[in-house]
């Protein structure tokens, strides 16, 4: 019961905090890509790949206290934080978890800007078509965010590099 919950607890314990909702979603959908266990289903959305799935469980664990959000207001926005809990922590003490290489990989996505883990996670969206065909997706469905040719091959280096480190799970 509450494994999926404990994952993303997982993912914020390793994280320590990750600032924005969009950018939580981003992670925990490139993760998956990666051959991590998260079973949340998602749908393209506007800011590319958004799982409701996600969203409902991250505000479950927010609403049991194991997952702290704060809301910051940065000029006309509200950006949002997320951490792990003392009660979360405790939590998650007793999940026996296996997600090798989790906490790498996650701090290499966490360190990027959520502008461009949106461009990455869009590109994975659309792994089944051609490079052609996706920069042509990224392009035309991501025309607002005026990613150029350089930003796009940058994020296909990125993706390759997190799948040449290991950090995709192991497929039993």
């Amino acid at each position: 019961m509450l494994t999926e919950h404990a994952k993303l607890m997982k993912v914020l314990s390793a994280s320590k905090e990750i600032i924005g909702r969009k950018k939580l979603q981003k992670i925990i959908f490139i993760a998956k890509k990666l051959n991590y266990p998260f079973y949340e289903k998602y749908e393209f959305h506007f800011y590319g790949p958004y799982s409701e799935e996600l969203t409902l469980r991250i505000e479950e664990l927010c609403n049991m206290g194991f997952i702290n959000e704060v809301k910051e207001k940065k000029g006309g926005y509200y950006q949002y934080k997320y951490s792990l809990t003392k009660s979360g922590q405790e939590f998650l003490s007793h999940y026996d978890l296996d997600m090798p290489e989790l906490q790498n990989c996650i701090n290499e996505l966490n360190a990027q800007s959520a502008r461009f883990l949106e461009l990455v996670s869009t590109i994975l969206y659309f792994d089944h078509l051609d490079k052609e065909e996706v920069k042509e997706k990224v392009f035309t469905l991501k025309k607002k965010q005026r990613y150029t040719d350089e930003e796009v091959e940058e994020a296909y280096q990125f993706i390759q590099r997190l799948q040449d480190h290991k950090f995709s799970a192991k497929i039993s």
